[in-house]
């Protein structure tokens, strides 16, 4: 994890501008509509008095929304870091009278991203057991179901629309439409909706459809479950969390055929 807070104290002065626009807004809000009318006429485009000082100013308007959005990544994980601690901090620095030295900064930041990082991964274990859990539910769900095969690897499917074509093999490159979701029934990809049938070789996609689509005529669909070992595992992406069962449904539409290369005229 990177660290946290590193850029606080510069980054914070900021913090002071906008604390002094949040008591404006709210006295505003607060006034007669005579007096908000005075406050709106008194504004006014923001004008420096130099390039440098408009530069300047841009810079820790940069910095207080880089230090706002990480307060409150703090605060979702159970932190309370307050802008008046970090307000007192840039301040007392600023006037040279910092309560702590360089070295306890640092410490206290690196102790920082030490509970960030417990949290972090706590939170990803206890997510990764109920993702477990849930798939081993639906999975049992699913086996019960009429039509349903489970194989030697603990692939389980069932035969939506049965056909009599050839079967391809796991060399093989194919053709199909496909849709894939969660065991809550989130969509997280689909052929259909790109109106684009996808073309692959079996061989380099994951274990689970190499081993299922190997079991399908052409022109057939079948409905695969697929479990986490036999999909991404512990790896996690935006759309399918660590340790997901997974569930697809398969259209095989043709094994794509390599193109033979050309053969040169016989020479009479």
């Amino acid at each position: 994890m990177k660290p946290v807070l590193k850029m606080s104290v510069l980054a914070a002065t900021i913090l002071l501008a906008v604390g002094c626009q949040d008591e404006k807004a709210a006295e505003t809000k607060s006034a007669e509509p005579a007096k908000v009318e005075q406050v709106a006429a008194e504004a006014a485009p923001a004008t420096f008095a130099t390039e440098d000082e408009k530069a300047a100013y841009a810079i820790g308007a940069s910095l207080a929304q880089y230090l706002s959005a990480n307060l409150e990544q703090q605060k979702e994980l159970g932190l309370n870091l307050d802008r008046e601690s970090v307000l007192a901090g840039v301040s007392d620095v600023f006037s040279d009278k910092s309560r702590l030295t360089p070295e306890e900064t640092q410490q206290a930041l690196q102790d920082l991203d030490k509970r960030v990082s417990d949290i972090v991964e706590a939170k990803a274990q206890a997510e990764a057991e109920k993702t477990v859990k849930a798939g081993e539910e639906y999975r049992a769900d699913f086996e019960k179901l009429d039509g349903v095969t489970k194989t030697e690897s603990g692939l389980l499917y069932q035969v939506e629309t049965a056909a009599e074509g050839d079967k391809p093999a796991a060399t093989d490159t194919v053709k199909v439409h496909y849709k894939g979701m969660l065991t809550d029934g989130t969509e997280f990809d689909s052929s259909y909706k790109r109106n684009q049938p996808a073309t692959f070789p079996l061989n380099q996609v994951i274990p689970g459809w190499t081993e299922g689509v190997q079991l399908m005529p052409v022109g057939s669909k079948f409905k695969f479950v697929i479990p986490p070992e036999l999909a991404y595992g512990a790896q996690a992406n935006p759309t399918i969390p660590a340790n997901s069962t997974l569930v697809f449904e398969v259209e095989l539409l043709e094994i794509v055929k390599a193109e033979k290369p050309a053969t040169d005229a016989k020479t009479q």
